[in-house]
């Protein structure tokens, strides 16, 4: 991973794959880094040139002073495409990866061909919510996260069944940085883009998490319903899909983008 400075900011930037095949941007969750990709990236690089990065305060990359807004993220997005030099990418997002795949479509369209949402939402109330979890991580720290996080992440089925991917969750938490997260969560707590979606015209596939308690299967259905055209996987999984069902998680997203290929 190499640390690139995209105008005042440092970030974290990955490129794997043959220069030639199509670009796969990758744009990770709340509290994680790209490694949360590491299950995906071996398989996807046979057919795509993979791009993965940290968002701001996240992982490796610098976290500037907030407050952040969702377009900060998605400039961040565009910021790394242009450094590479690439005019237009498929993407794959989770969770706040997906919020910033949704902004993306709907103020940079021409630099996006096929889009996967993955556990995500338009929406994400009550402000409330989201001051709560500022204020642990502010007074508790990263490490006063992770245990709540966890457990919305994963069930407790997974938790029993894959304990050092669980401890490797962890360790990635706390490799966000405080700052980071609270400038994050003022993003997604401040995020509607329940209409703005409405104006999305490339195709698009959603990915559910039948057990996801935080970014619900019915925030899911609400965009894909808003999207024209959109799609629809559902995993047998919680939030964190692409870990909890990493084999499913691929097939799905490569069957989707690989029209694209033809």
């Amino acid at each position: 991973m190499t640390i690139v400075k995209l105008g005042n900011n440092a970030f974290a930037v990955e490129v794997e794959g043959d220069v030639a095949s199509p670009v796969l941007l990758l744009s990770n969750s709340l509290s994680s880094d790209s490694t949360m990709w590491d299950d995906q990236v071996p398989h996807w690089v046979r057919r795509f040139r993979v791009v993965r990065y940290d968002h701001r305060g996240h992982g490796r990359s610098a976290a500037p002073p907030g407050p952040y807004r969702m377009d900060d993220l998605g400039r961040d997005a565009l910021a790394v495409l242009d450094h590479l030099g690439i005019a237009r990418a498929h993407f794959c997002g989770l969770s706040m990866g997906g919020m910033v795949g949704m902004w993306l479509l709907t103020h940079a369209p021409e630099r996006i061909d096929r889009a996967v949402l993955a556990n995500t939402s338009a929406h994400m109330g009550p402000p409330d919510l989201w001051n709560g979890r500022m204020r642990l991580a502010q007074t508790g720290g990263m490490e006063a996260t992770v245990e709540p996080t966890v457990k919305r992440w994963f069930p407790p089925a997974f938790h029993a069944s894959a304990p050092a991917t669980i401890d490797r969750m962890r360790e990635m938490i706390r490799r966000t940085s405080v700052a980071g997260y609270v400038g994050c969560c003022e993003a997604i707590r401040d995020m509607d883009q329940r209409e703005s979606i409405c104006a999305i015209r490339r195709p698009t596939l959603v990915v559910i998490g039948a057990n996801d308690p935080a970014t619900t299967p019915e925030a899911g259905r609400a965009i894909q319903a808003a999207i024209p055209g959109a799609a629809i996987e559902v995993l047998e999984a919680a939030h964190i899909s692409n870990v909890e069902q990493p084999e499913a998680f691929t097939r799905v997203v490569e069957r989707f983008l690989e029209p694209a290929r033809a």
